[in-house]
């Protein structure tokens, strides 16, 4: 048996994706920026996916820029709001954290320097942020907060409703990345009372390489790539129609069974977690907290207990049947400890025993029974 058990980092497409992606990868081939019929198919089609996106999360369809994934979405939004804002209004702080996916990280770091100052909140023992006197000691000179709605190592989830009733009565621009929950939990981005919130499509079983800003109108956005009168003249260059209209397809199937697959995955986490507590009580630590999300279970093996190499670590599970990882796969192929844990506080030795299973509505009862198995295994073959 092989189980997959790596689905924060991508999932597979769904048949109904693929079958409605495959005409406008053959014979729905024209430009949408073209005026003919061969062109104006494509645009409709666009349009129409453009509408899909924003219904979703209650959003005007003007509000919805496409992209080429939620590295991009992620960049748009923070260079673009807060290079408006502060040529705007002056303000040049950017608030955000060290447990931030990487696309937000390097964002804020390239923006430091160029002359931004940033400060960086720090994670509570749920993996959520503390924020709120940090953010009012400097709310005069912020131009915007991003932080993550769900963590993409541990499924923390930040209370984005809370922090974005301060930041409105403060008229600082949040942003959030939306990348874990999007498709997975019900997001109404009036209710969450965000400014940008992104997302991406092959999280959900939809097409790699396709992704999408939603940018509240009245929010200054400034162009990330130029060349190019697209996606309103702040996205410039050709659309990825097939992989847009197939993002619109698995948004429709995750509306169609949020609520079914929330469920399912919730009983998975909760079998394949009681089973590592009975396999091992003391030398595993579980990171995040009763409300962190069913789709992420996130377990460090404490360097007292265990020989950690997270990088054998996978080695065995992969050869053993079970495809797992140490963290974000945006930076895979280094086997770097997590980011994340060490801004928990964590030592480097226990870091470099953390590893993420993360589920997807495909998994099944047998699967997780079987990675069981194959985990309690590697706890005895890793123990000192």
């Amino acid at each position: 048996m092989r189980v997959y058990l790596d689905n924060a980092a991508t999932t597979p497409v769904h048949p109904k994706v693929f079958e409605k992606m495959k005409p406008f990868l053959t014979e729905e081939f024209g430009n949408p920026s073209s005026i003919h019929s061969f062109g104006r198919v494509v645009r409709v089609a666009i349009e129409e996916s453009r509408e899909t996106v924003a219904g979703f999360i209650n959003a005007d369809p003007s509000e919805i820029y496409f992209t080429s994934g939620g590295t991009e979405a992620n960049n748009f939004a923070i260079f673009g709001i807060a290079g408006s804002e502060f040529a705007e209004s002056g303000r040049n702080k950017i608030i955000s954290s060290k447990i931030e996916h990487h696309s937000v990280l390097d964002s804020v770091e390239e923006l430091n320097s160029r002359g931004f100052k940033n400060l960086w909140l720090e994670p509570d023992q749920g993996f959520k942020n503390y924020w709120d006197s940090e953010i009012r000691t400097h709310a005069a000179e912020t131009a915007l907060v991003s932080l993550m709605h769900i963590n993409n190592e541990t499924g923390a989830k930040n209370p984005v409703e809370n922090i974005s009733r301060f930041l409105n009565k403060e008229k600082i621009f949040f942003h959030t990345d939306a990348v874990q929950s999007f498709g997975k939990f019900p997001l109404d981005v009036k209710k969450l009372g965000v400014d940008s919130l992104t997302g991406s499509a092959h999280k959900i079983n939809g097409p790699k390489g396709t992704g999408f800003a939603f940018v509240k109108r009245g929010t200054p956005i400034s162009p990330l790539l130029y060349g190019g009168s697209q996606e309103r003249n702040r996205r410039g260059g050709t659309e990825n129609a097939a992989g847009i209209v197939g993002f619109a397809e698995a948004v429709r199937l995750a509306k169609e069974s949020m609520q079914t697959n929330y469920d399912h995955v919730k009983k998975l986490k909760g079998l394949f977690e009681t089973g590592i507590k009975s396999t091992e009580k003391e030398g595993i630590l579980f990171n995040g907290s009763d409300e962190s999300s069913p789709y992420i279970s996130s377990l460090t093996f404490k360097s007292g207990f265990f020989n950690n190499d997270s990088e054998s670590m996978l080695m065995y599970l992969d050869i053993n049947g079970v495809a797992a990882s140490n963290g974000s796969a945006c930076t895979s192929g280094t086997i770097k400890a997590s980011h994340v844990i060490l801004a928990m506080g964590y030592s480097p030795e226990d870091a470099a025993g953390t590893l993420r299973f993360s589920l997807g509505s495909g998994n099944k009862m047998e699967e997780i029974e079987f990675a069981l198995e194959v985990i309690d295994k590697m706890v005895r073959k890793f123990r000192k």
